[in-house]
């Protein structure tokens, strides 16, 4: 029976670009990868690798197929929107009522990207 989630792949057609977004706005780590026979890289959160990134093939049309985002828990809302701004990166941002502040984002290959910070976190 299945008891969680593994790790995400998602193809990249930039791969200089998307490391950059997910290191460097998302807060993931590149870390170990064992040689696959294509070229690649994994994305850690702490300890964990969360997201697998192929290089070796075209996106798709539309980008994600049949999958039509992918969520992520997160911490620091002001600060990975003041990264978002200076890097001049679109997104949205929802608010539900008495639930999670939302962030939404497209990856540099066009993958649909939702970050959830618990509500008690703020904009201001």
């Amino acid at each position: 029976m299945i008891t969680g989630i593994n790790h995400l792949t998602a193809i990249a057609n930039d791969p200089e670009a998307t490391l950059n977004f997910y290191e460097n706005l998302l807060g993931l780590k590149v870390g170990y990868r064992p040689d696959l026979g294509f070229d690649g890289a994994w994305l850690y959160a702490g300890d964990t690798a969360v997201l697998h990134l192929c290089f070796d093939r075209p996106v798709p049309t539309p980008p994600g197929g049949v999958i039509d985002h992918m969520a992520f828990t997160t911490y620091g809302l002001k600060k990975v929107k003041s990264l978002f701004d200076e890097k001049g990166y679109p997104y949205k941002i929802k608010h539900q009522e008495n639930g999670p502040w939302q962030l939404f984002c497209y990856d540099p290959s066009g993958a649909k990207i939702e970050l959830n910070f618990v509500a008690t976190e703020s904009l201001d």
